[in-house]
C-alpha cells in the first residue's frame, strides 16, 4: 500500500513543487520511499509514497514500460500476480521489477483499460499513455483504496487523498450540500466529499483525462441477479468455502510478516482460522480491549487465538486513549464519524506498526456481502416474510432489537427520522440502514442555523442517493435485503467503513490492511446466493458460519453480530471524552462552523444528564457527528 499523485495539464508546465508537496503530504502511507517523474513537456508528473511489502529492492515507482511512454503509480496490491508476470514475459515484455505493480502496466500496454478485469486485489493507480496523451486512474471494485481528484488551475490533480490536494494547492473549503448528505444519511453520495471540488473515483470506476476531457466510466458492479442459485445447502457451504481460503491464501504473500486483526466476531476468526492453515508458523492477531466489559471481547478472541495456536496481542484501548487520539484519527479520515470506533482502529494499527509489521488481514466487508449487520435482519423479517405467522416474526423483531442494544439509533431506528418517501416510492420498501441514519439525521437537522436550514430545505439526501444508482437495472426485482447491501456498499462501505475503520486508520500508521471478503471472486459468488444462505430468522451470515465451523470456536460460531463500536460517550461523563465533547461543542470551533446553532447544541448538551441511558444511546451518533466536523473544520481550516 501506498500514497499515490497524479497531476495532468492541457497547456501549461505542471508546478512540480506542488506535486513534490502532495506526494510528501502522504508520507504516512509510503514512508519506505518518495519519487517522482515529470514528462519531458512537463504538463505531467506522478508522485509516489511507497510502503515496501512485495519486491522489497526493485520497486520503487513510477514504473515506465520498455519504451518509457507508459508511467504508472499504485497503491494496493495485485493478488496472484506471478502468473500474469510470466505470460507476460512470454509475450516479450521485459519487466523492470519484480513487484506486482508492474502488471497493470504491461496489460494496460496490450489491452488498453481491459485490463481491469485482469486485476485482482485492493488498488487505486494511474497511468499516463504519452502516445495517446490520457491520464488512466482507476479504483478497485470495492473502493478499498480512496482515490480523489478535482479540478485546478487549468489542469486536474489526482491523489490518494484529500490532503494530498490541499497541499497541491487546491483550496480547502466546505461542500455544503455534501456535508447536508452526510447529516442525513451519514455519508455524502459515492462520487462526492465533504469538500468543494474535491471528487471520489467511484468503486469499480475509471478515469480518463485527454486534452483537458475527463471521463469517469463503470467497469465493474455486483450485479444481483433476479434469480437466484437454488443449489443444496452443502454445494453453496463448499463453495464458499473455497472461494474464501483461496482468497485469504493468496492474501498472506507477502514480503514482509502478515498479521490479522481479531475481535470476538465471526469475520476475523474465520480469517484467522482459514490463514492459521497455511502458515508453518504461529500467526499474530491482535486484539482491541476497553475497560467496559459490555464492549470488550478479548477473552473471545483470546479462545480463538488459542484454537488456532495463534499468538495473542491484546492491546487495550481507554477512554482517555480515544479522547488524546480522536483529532490525528479524523484528520487521517476525512469524514465524520457516528461513533469513536475509528480512533480505536487508529490506536490499533499504530499499535501493530511499532510490533514490527506492516501487514494484517482483516474482516471488513463480510456484513457487507453476507448481510451482518442488524438493520439486513430486520429487513429480512419486515419484507422477505411471506408465509410467516406474523407473532412469530414480531417475537423475532423484538429478540433482534434486545439483542442489539448498543445498535439502538446507530444501526437500528430509533424515534423520529427524516422524511425517506422517495426510498420508498423508488424501491417499494425502505432499508432499515437508511432509516436508522435517518434518525440520527433528524437529530441533527433539528441543530442547524437557520440560513443552513433555509439552503438545505429543498435537499432531498434519499433522492441524491438513489440519483447515481442503476434502480432498474441493479435492484428492480431483486429481494429487499439484497437491495439494502447493494445500496449500503455503494455508499457506507467506500465512504464510511472503509474509510473510518480500514484504509484510512491502517494507513495513519503505515499498516496494509487485505481483505479477504471483499475478493471479487469471493463476492461474485456469494451475490448469486439465496437471502436465505445469508440470514435464517435472526442469525447471520449463515453460510459463513458453516463453511468455517471446523476453524472457530463453539463461542464464535454460535454469537451473533455484535458491530465493533466503542463505548458511547454520552455514557461515561466522567471520561475525558466527554470533556472533549462538551469543551469542543460549547467553544469557538462550534461557533465558526456554518452549519449548526450553538444555542441549540449547547441545549442539547445541558439535557444530556436527564437522559436515561437508552436516550443517550440513541444521540451519541449525532454527537460524535458534531465533534468530528468540527475538528475537521480546524485542522484543515476549511472555509464555508
Amino acid at each position: 500500500m501506498c500514497g499515490i499523485v497524479a497531476v495532468v495539464s492541457a497547456r501549461d508546465a505542471i508546478d512540480e513543487d506542488a506535486l513534490r508537496r502532495a506526494t510528501l503530504r502522504l508520507e504516512h502511507r509510503g514512508p519506505d520511499a518518495q519519487r517522482w517523474w515529470i514528462a519531458p513537456h512537463r504538463r505531467v508528473g506522478l508522485g509516489h509514497a511507497r510502503l515496501s511489502i512485495i519486491d522489497l529492492t526493485t520497486g520503487d515507482q513510477p514504473i515506465a514500460n520498455e519504451d518509457g511512454r507508459l508511467q504508472i503509480v499504485v497503491n494496493g496490491e495485485f493478488y496472484g500476480y506471478e502468473p500474469i508476470q510470466r505470460e507476460l514475459e512470454e509475450r516479450g515484455h521485459r519487466l523492470r521489477t519484480r513487484s506486482d505493480s508492474e502488471i497493470a502496466l504491461h496489460l494496460y500496454e496490450d489491452v488498453g483499460t481491459e485490463c481491469l478485469r485482469r486485476l485482482r486485489g485492493e488498488f487505486a493507480f494511474a497511468l499516463w499513455d504519452e502516445t495517446s496523451e490520457t491520464l488512466f486512474a482507476a479504483r478497485d471494485r470495492f473502493g478499498i483504496k480512496p482515490l480523489y481528484w478535482t479540478v485546478h488551475d487549468g489542469g486536474v490533480v489526482i491523489a490518494s487523498e484529500a490532503k494530498a490536494l490541499f497541499a497541491a494547492g487546491v483550496p480547502a473549503r466546505w461542500d455544503p450540500e455534501s456535508f447536508h448528505q452526510a447529516n442525513s444519511l451519514m455519508t455524502p453520495v459515492q462520487d462526492r466529499s465533504l469538500f468543494a471540488g474535491v471528487r471520489q473515483v467511484p468503486p469499480g470506476h475509471y478515469l480518463l483525462v485527454r486534452r483537458g476531457d475527463v471521463r469517469v466510466v463503470r467497469y465493474w458492479d455486483f450485479d444481483y441477479p433476479s434469480a437466484v442459485d437454488d443449489g443444496s445447502d452443502d454445494e453453496h457451504v463448499e463453495a464458499f468455502r473455497g472461494a474464501l481460503d483461496d482468497a485469504v491464501r493468496i492474501r498472506l504473500r507477502a514480503d514482509v510478516p502478515v498479521g490479522c486483526y481479531l475481535s470476538g466476531g465471526i469475520d476475523s476468526c474465520a480469517v484467522l482460522g482459514l490463514a492459521a492453515r497455511h502458515r508453518r508458523d504461529p500467526i499474530r492477531a491482535f486484539t482491541l480491549t476497553f475497560d467496559r466489559a459490555e464492549y470488550d471481547e478479548a477473552a473471545i478472541a483470546r479462545e480463538m487465538a488459542e484454537r488456532v495456536g495463534a499468538e495473542f496481542h491484546p492491546i487495550p484501548v481507554r477512554q482517555s486513549d480515544l479522547a488524546d487520539h480522536f483529532a490525528d484519527a479524523i484528520w487521517h479520515a476525512e469524514t465524520v464519524c457516528i461513533n469513536a470506533h475509528g480512533v480505536a482502529k487508529f490506536l490499533l494499527s499504530r499499535a501493530v506498526r511499532a510490533a514490527g509489521y506492516k501487514v494484517v488481514l482483516t474482516g471488513e466487508g463480510s456484513d457487507e456481502i453476507l448481510g451482518g449487520y442488524p438493520p439486513f435482519r430486520r429487513d429480512m423479517l419486515l419484507h422477505d416474510n411471506r408465509g410467516q405467522d406474523p407473532a412469530v416474526v414480531r417475537r423475532l423483531l423484538d429478540d433482534l432489537g434486545a439483542a442489539n442494544p448498543v445498535s439502538r439509533g446507530l444501526l437500528l431506528p430509533e424515534g423520529s427520522t427524516l422524511a425517506l418517501d422517495g426510498v420508498r416510492d423508488a424501491l417499494g420498501f425502505v432499508p432499515s440502514w437508511m432509516e436508522a441514519y435517518a434518525s440520527t439525521g433528524f437529530k441533527l437537522q433539528a441543530l442547524y442555523a437557520a440560513p443552513f436550514a433555509d439552503a438545505s430545505a429543498d435537499r432531498d439526501a434519499s433522492a441524491a442517493l438513489l440519483r447515481d444508482i442503476d434502480v432498474a437495472a441493479q435492484l428492480a426485482g431483486r429481494p429487499p435485503v439484497h437491495q439494502a447491501l447493494y445500496l449500503w456498499a455503494k455508499t457506507q462501505l467506500p465512504n464510511y467503513v472503509l474509510a473510518m475503520l480500514g484504509d484510512r486508520m491502517e494507513m495513519a500508521h503505515s499498516i496494509e490492511g487485505r481483505v479477504p471478503f471483499l475478493d471479487h471472486h469471493v463476492v461474485e459468488l456469494v451475490r448469486a446466493l439465496p437471502v436465505a444462505q445469508k440470514i435464517r430468522g435472526i442469525t447471520e451470515k449463515w453460510v459463513l458460519r458453516e463453511a468455517t465451523r471446523s476453524v472457530l470456536t463453539p463461542t464464535v460460531y454460535a454469537r451473533h453480530k455484535h458491530p465493533f463500536t466503542s463505548p458511547p460517550v454520552a455514557l461515561a461523563p466522567d471520561e475525558r471524552l466527554h470533556q472533549l465533547l462538551q469543551d469542543t461543542l460549547r467553544g469557538p470551533v462550534l461557533a465558526s462552523l456554518p452549519f449548526y446553532d450553538r444555542t441549540k447544541v449547547v441545549d442539547l448538551l445541558d439535557r444530556l444528564p436527564a437522559m436515561d441511558a437508552a436516550a443517550r444511546t440513541a444521540v451519541d451518533p449525532a454527537l460524535m457527528v458534531l465533534l468530528s466536523a468540527c475538528v475537521l473544520h480546524d485542522r484543515f481550516g476549511l472555509a464555508a
